[in-house]
């Protein structure tokens, strides 16, 4: 099963009257835990890196670690850029097989908060998140 948008999953979700847990990840060691720890109960689950992680740990280990877990559980798995703070990064980690981001621009003023908002979501469902 490939990694879901988080769209397709909150629509499953919301149809079947249950929560998903979401996780921020940075390493390993805690993507084995969580995925391992979802796997038991048969849970779908986000995965969510910040922009910090993903420079901590690389972008490409992060994908390859997380397209790992969804092999080896078989399980629901969306990876999602958690607080993302450039149009740039949205976009890097879109092409770069994330499955749902978000962009925060609070540290904009409101209107180009906006427009760099209308921007990532644009580009985001062009793409497929």
């Amino acid at each position: 099963m490939p990694l879901v948008t988080s769209t397709e999953m909150f629509k499953k979700a919301y149809e079947g009257g249950y929560a998903i847990g979401a996780f921020n990840v940075n390493n390993m060691e805690i993507i084995q835990g969580i995925t391992e720890a979802a796997k038991e109960v048969n849970a779908p689950l986000i995965l969510q890196v910040s922009a910090g992680a993903r420079k901590y740990a690389n972008h490409t280990y992060l994908m390859k670690l997380v397209e790992a877990a969804e092999i080896e559980t078989g399980l629901p798995i969306c990876l999602h850029l958690d607080h993302g703070d450039s149009f740039e990064l949205c976009k890097s980690c879109i092409d770069g097989g994330f499955t749902s981001v978000m962009i925060d621009g609070s540290h904009f003023p409101f209107e180009e908060n906006i427009r760099l908002t209308k921007q990532v979501v644009e580009y985001a469902h062009a793409h497929g998140v």
